[in-house]
């Protein structure tokens, strides 16, 4: 909730941020972009610290560095401050959110974890829409410097929240040693990879930039895969590599998020650009996505239960597909009410594919391993919207950086090219088990040839 407010009001307040510190349009982007950097590259990293060196430690010394981090943002005398300030708290970010759900998992058996996913995703889904009016009103009376300083006070809440809930101990495996050359390797391609992503708005698919960025990601991932596929300890264990229910969930989680965050870059253009409508009015007609956010929440919880991961994952994606397609048909002459039910729709899809995709993931997890799946889990989280907003800044690009083609058929093609992709998400999710898994279909413990403690004694013992 920490983190999706941060993001939420920071956008809010990086006009106000650039007039104040004298900021270039491209300085004050990489206020996100630094961030989003830093997150993307660490996140299963900090999922294996959290593995070996515990969960509850790595959330507290993340939430105290997150609110510190965002204190000394209220502080920068200027742009290259809030930059560096912003790179480090998303450092500090990537250690604290697969903690979250890596604790989760520790405190609740695998059949009652619904209820605790639904609350942090409805959590996440009212912090993400409180940000752009908590950040106005704070902008507006008390300047950008304050949607920072709120989140101090925030951090040392849960930091002493977390001094005094103590979750039960976790499973161990065994002594686990860090492979830092496949943890660099990871974080740089993950990083390159977000980079290139995140460009392609301002410079388009087939630029220089682009291509040579790709070809990069390409080049490194083979040499990743190799090096994983040697060592003794791979960044991502050979137990979770295997599973096919987090596989499945990572993939579903990353296409459905390119749709959905693809179709709401590309309708915010839409509703702003081609039917006039100002930010407040713009709101106004998303609020519905976020109000079914909350409550689909612990529907999708009932659903889970009685149905499966499966039918849920199924019927969530679903929804994602026909509510961005819904949207491809909206018109200068669609009602409120019309756009009002295709964004329910849609956020009651992607609170069911998020519950369902957090609940089998973290409920599926190897023993001792919550936090590399985590890491895992929040990585798509991070690279699928940013995937789809380049899909959707390539398709509606009129050949100028920075600007979108602003016309009705155009928005439309798109929107229709995006609900392809999260339709994709069917396929991943067909592969979730139909129910439930039952003591006998749980997981087996990792065979001694692929678990983590006898590959790395075995590394010691040779040396």
């Amino acid at each position: 909730m920490l983190v999706a407010l941060d993001g939420t009001v920071l956008l809010v307040a990086q006009p106000n941020l650039q007039h104040d510190l004298g900021a270039s349009v491209a300085q004050v982007q990489w206020t996100s972009t630094g961030y989003l950097l830093a997150v993307a590259a660490l996140l299963v990293i900090a999922g294996r610290l959290g593995d070996r060196y515990g969960h509850r430690r790595l959330l507290f010394v993340g939430v105290l560095g997150f609110g510190a981090a965002s204190g000394g943002i209220a502080l920068a005398p200027g742009v290259g401050w809030v930059i560096g300030l912003r790179v480090a708290q998303g450092v500090f970010g990537a250690l604290l959110q697969p903690a979250t759900l890596a604790l989760l998992r520790l405190t609740y058996p695998a059949d009652r974890l619904g209820r605790p996913v639904a609350i942090r995703t409805s959590a996440i889904a009212v912090a993400a829409g409180a940000g752009p009016v908590l950040g106005g009103v704070l902008v507006a009376h008390l300047g950008w410097r304050a949607v920072f300083w709120i989140n101090a006070p925030i951090a040392l809440l849960i930091a002493a929240l977390t001094l005094a809930v103590r979750p039960p101990a976790p499973e161990r495996t065994g002594p686990q040693r860090l492979n830092l050359t496949g943890a660099a390797l990871l974080a740089i391609t993950l990083a390159i990879l977000v980079h290139t992503l995140a460009g392609v708005p301002a410079h388009g698919w087939t630029t220089v930039p682009t291509l040579l960025g790709l070809v990069a990601v390409v080049g490194l991932a083979v040499v990743l895969a190799a090096h994983e596929r040697r060592s003794a300890c791979p960044i991502v264990p050979r137990a979770v590599a295997r599973s096919v229910p987090v596989a499945a969930s990572m993939v579903m989680l990353l296409l459905t998020g390119a749709g959905m965050f693809g179709a709401l870059f590309t309708a915010t253009f839409y509703l702003q650009d081609v039917l006039r409508l100002d930010p407040l009015a713009c709101g106004l007609r998303v609020l519905p996505l976020t109000a079914f956010m909350v409550l689909g929440s612990p529907v999708a919880v009932i659903a889970l239960r009685r149905y499966g991961p499966r039918r849920s994952a199924i019927a969530g994606t679903a929804l994602v597909v026909l509510g961005i397609a819904g949207l491809s048909r909206l018109g200068p002459t669609s009602t409120w009410m019309a756009m009002g039910a295709t964004f329910a729709v849609l956020g009651a899809g992607w609170a069911t594919v998020m519950v369902t995709a957090t609940g089998t993931v973290v409920g599926d997890a190897p023993p001792g391993y919550a936090g590399v799946v985590g890491g895992l889990k929040q990585t798509a989280m991070n690279i699928g919207p940013t995937f789809g907003i380049a899909v959707a800044a390539g398709v509606t690009s009129d050949g100028s950086p920075d600007r979108v083609a602003a016309s009705a058929p155009t928005m439309g093609f798109t929107l229709l090219i995006l609900a392809g992709f999260a339709a994709l998400g069917l396929l991943p999710a067909s592969l979730l088990p139909p129910a439930r898994a039952t003591e006998r279909e749980k997981p087996r413990p990792p065979r001694p040839d692929v678990a983590p403690a006898a590959g790395c004694a075995a590394a010691r013992d040779v040396r």
